[in-house]
């Protein structure tokens, strides 16, 4: 059996770096703090095609413990939504408005390398200032290949296939599908692929996944197959995703069984970075174990408004705005249970 001392021990190189922390006047607490709700966490999926490569968050979601630790909520911002990016010394970023993906890209150039720490600080600043959020108390950044290890570690996933989706990426197989001749790797093309397609059918039960199926279909924002898609059908399949996986770790007892965790930790590797302010992820596994998962909501936030200047594209916007930034104010006064009540149609079907 590892310890908890063992394991921080173990991860303290890899994927515990609590400088990912930095909130600014709102430091977190000192190291060995007890862990107590209302809790904010900030967790982005970056999905690199090389370590040289600048990483866009495509996927950036904060989960909301309150104060009892029964339950959580989860919300999405989208990644074109038009923000207010500041500057940033390390990087040289100067203030300037911009799509909130590209956040952590540009603070991760740092003197011709990447940091993609940095890039994260500069990105939960960027979160910080648009919701008003003052401080997160754990973060975490994960590419989308470690989320296909611990799916595997996990032995699958199990979710509800809330509408068809076909796969831009992958054949029925899993594997790459073929380029079109008239679109070789050197150009830029918007569907550059072609051939049979892996499909997922909608279901009214959860159907167990497979892990490359899994991050395959939460991965997904294009129309196909005559049914409309947008990035924020990907952004509700990403939240019942981290339900799912949540639910997965309690119904194995992951989450208290030092020896199951850590194996999800080793499968997880590289590819996961986790700060807890001073806190391991053991101690915060055994800090959420009674989280009751089947009441964890998740949040559509009024999206898909276009922020256009002169008729150009810049990005997208809440609209309405004020139903938004009520709901971040909701957030940061620990009230989310009581405003959803409000605000039902908020709630993703799922939940």
């Amino acid at each position: 059996m590892v310890t908890g001392q063992a394991l921080v021990s173990k991860y303290t190189g890899g994927i515990t770096n609590n400088d990912l922390l930095d909130n600014g006047a709102a430091q977190a607490a000192p190291a060995n703090k007890e862990i107590k709700g209302p809790l904010t966490i900030l967790l982005v999926g970056i999905d690199p095609r090389k370590p040289s490569t600048p990483p866009l968050s495509d996927s950036i979601l904060i989960a909301h413990i309150p104060a009892d630790m029964s339950t959580a909520y989860l919300f999405s911002m989208p990644r074109d939504l038009y923000v207010d990016i500041p500057a940033d010394s390390k990087s040289g970023v100067r203030a300037h408005s911009g799509k909130i993906n590209s956040a952590m890209a540009l603070g991760s150039q740092v003197n011709g390398k990447i940091d993609v720490v940095n890039g994260f600080q500069l990105l939960s600043k960027t979160v910080r200032n648009y919701t008003g959020i003052d401080k997160f108390d754990a973060a975490a950044i994960i590419n989308f290949g470690g989320f296909k290890k611990m799916i595997e570690a996990l032995g699958g996933v199990s979710m509800v296939i809330d509408m068809d989706v076909k796969s831009e990426h992958l054949t029925p197989e899993g594997k790459q599908r073929p380029r079109k001749s008239s679109c070789p790797v050197t150009s830029d093309c918007p569907h550059p692929y072609t051939g049979p397609q892996a499909s997922y059918k909608k279901s009214t039960k959860p159907v167990r996944l497979q892990p490359w199926q899994a991050l395959d279909y939460v991965r997904q924002r294009y129309p196909n197959a005559g049914v409309p898609m947008s990035d924020y059908d990907r952004q509700r399949h990403q939240q019942q995703f981290i339900k799912a996986m949540a639910k997965e770790a309690m119904s194995k007892d992951v989450i208290t069984d030092v020896g199951k965790l850590t194996k999800i930790l080793d499968a997880a590797g590289e590819s996961l970075t986790f700060a807890g302010g001073g806190s391991d992820p053991l101690e915060w596994a055994i800090a959420l174990k009674g989280l009751n998962v089947d009441d964890m909501a998740t949040v559509k936030l009024p999206g898909g408004g276009k922020f256009e200047s002169d008729g150009d594209y810049l990005g997208e916007e809440f609209r309405p705005a004020t139903t938004a930034d009520d709901f971040f104010k909701a957030v940061r006064e620990d009230r989310v249970a009581s405003f959803l009540l409000d605000h039902p149609g908020l709630v993703n079907k799922d939940s």
